[in-house]
């Protein structure tokens, strides 16, 4: 299951974001089902951000919001409002 999150981070905020998302992934990365994450800003676009992570199944990442929304919380005015839970209908690529 892949997750993404957008923002729009005005570019004075820029640097606090980081860190914050930084906190956030750290935060994902230590529940079940957490496969990986990654903090992202568009090449095209410098004040969208996302928050991208690939969980085992719906339920553990929902779970992983509720375990993270403190770290979340200062966030969420900047978080687009879209859904963020995507299930995989077809991946390919190389294994790790």
């Amino acid at each position: 299951m892949l997750a993404v999150i957008r923002y729009m981070v005005p570019e004075a905020q820029s640097q606090e974001f980081l860190k914050q998302g930084q906190n956030i992934v750290d935060t994902l990365r230590a529940q079940p089902g957490f496969l990986r994450g990654r903090l992202a800003r568009s090449v095209d676009e410098p004040n969208l951000w996302a928050l991208v992570s690939e969980w085992e199944g719906a339920g553990y990442y929902r779970r992983a919001l509720s375990a993270a929304k403190m770290a979340m919380y200062p966030l969420m005015i900047l978080m687009v409002n879209e859904p963020s839970a995507f299930e995989d209908i077809y991946v390919s690529g190389q294994e790790e």
